[in-house]
């Protein structure tokens, strides 16, 4: 069992046994990162994979992986609109030199691949590296190495200044699945700049509860009951929320830079 749901594995199994069987002699292993790695997934996470190869796939490889792709939506079943992941290449993935370097993407429930670095972060290494689940192949932790902590922390600090503007060019803030992603988001960048660790969006909220001025603690709490309404546009935000979220962003983006490792609830509540 790689999850606690067995449709999705067998999904996943799906996944690996094709696109090993694409990738032939340049197919390294598979292996899961994201919510479902850090121990929180549910039924509205994304399932973020990656699969490693020996170099980017290109010519009929490529062409091959995106007919995968471009079906698996397709297919009946709610886990097949929620893959996530990217085909990363050894050499990129090993250490944080190869940060930048595109790999060819499958956005969440998206039909077709792209090149991004969507998957080729800081905090993807981290939790590969410490809470990466194999799904086949060799160990992740011995394909990619460990990530310096300032590494973690300078990506924290280039992201928080312009996160709403960042998260206004794609998702909607009429919508109040993305106040509650605006806000968790900020938890957790925060969370990596005092501790120079990776959680999920939960165990962030969980630690901002604690760690954070009390004033923020309805909004915070109002974040984690609302987990539960998933995705749903035609839901406004909750009144007064949004402007909360706005005020929330401020303060987060104002506190001073911690000055030493803090360390908070291991990664995964």
């Amino acid at each position: 069992m790689f999850t606690p749901f067995e449709d999705l594995d067998a999904v996943l199994a799906d996944l690996v046994a094709t696109a090993r069987d694409i990738l032939g002699d340049t197919y390294v292993g598979a292996y899961l990162q994201g919510s479902f790695a850090l121990g929180a997934g549910d039924v509205h996470s994304d399932c973020d994979f990656i699969v490693v190869t020996t170099a980017p796939p290109s010519g009929p490889v490529e062409a091959g992986l995106r007919a995968l792709h471009d079906q698996i939506p397709t297919r009946r079943g709610h886990w097949n609109q929620c893959l996530e992941g990217s085909y990363a290449d050894l050499a990129s993935l090993r250490d944080v030199a190869g940060l930048g370097v595109p790999w060819l993407y499958c956005d969440n429930g998206h039909r077709e691949l792209t090149w991004d670095t969507h998957c080729n972060t800081p905090h993807t290494r981290w939790i590969l590296r410490h809470h990466g689940i194999t799904m086949d192949g060799p160990p992740i932790a011995t394909l990619v190495d460990e990530v310096p902590p300032e590494v973690l922390r300078d990506a924290m600090r280039a992201a928080l200044p312009t996160l709403l503007d960042d998260l206004r060019t794609w998702a909607p803030f009429h919508v109040a699945w993305t106040q509650r992603y605006a806000v968790s988001t900020y938890c957790r960048l925060l969370y990596t700049l005092r501790t120079a660790e990776v959680t999920s969006k939960r165990g962030a909220l969980e630690w901002a509860l604690d760690h954070l001025d009390p004033k923020w603690r309805p909004l915070l709490t109002q974040v984690l009951e609302d987990r539960a309404l998933g995705w749903d546009p035609t839901q406004p935000p909750r009144p007064g929320s949004l402007d909360a979220t706005f005020e929330f962003a401020a303060y987060a983006a104002g506190l001073p830079a911690p000055a030493s490792t803090t360390r908070g609830p291991r990664a995964g509540r």
